[in-house]
């Protein structure tokens, strides 16, 4: 089991920055790949950006690559995804997920745990 937390969601304005953090407890942080995906209102969660155990395969989604960065800091359990040059479109919940496999997914029906979701809302 691990239980994850969202924190650092908030309201910017468009071309603004926000970094979210997801802090884990439970089994070893350090061996779960872990996403990021977002979910706008009526509509489906999408996947944002995943990276594995050791920070080495990274993916990111089309609508986010060059503007949004995942990290993570195993010493710390806790995954990071810096938010920068922020859309209006960017406005969603987002949540970050966790998989006890190396490599990470990007089906949101492929990971086993999931935090609460933070909210991050975008102004024009």
């Amino acid at each position: 089991q691990v239980q994850l937390v969202e924190s650092g969601g908030g309201l910017v304005q468009a071309g603004g920055s926000l970094r979210l953090s997801c802090a884990g407890s439970g089994r070893t942080f350090s061996t779960y790949a872990m996403g990021w995906f977002r979910q706008a209102p009526g509509k489906a969660r999408e996947f944002v950006a995943a990276i594995s155990w050791t920070g080495d395969i990274i993916y990111y989604a089309d609508p986010v690559k060059g503007r949004f960065t995942i990290s993570r800091d195993n010493a710390k359990n806790t995954v990071y995804l810096q938010m920068n040059n922020l859309k209006p479109e960017d406005t969603a919940v987002y949540f970050c997920a966790a998989d006890f496999v190396k490599d990470p997914h990007v089906r949101p029906d492929e990971y086993d745990y999931w935090g609460q979701g933070t909210q991050v809302t975008v102004s024009s």
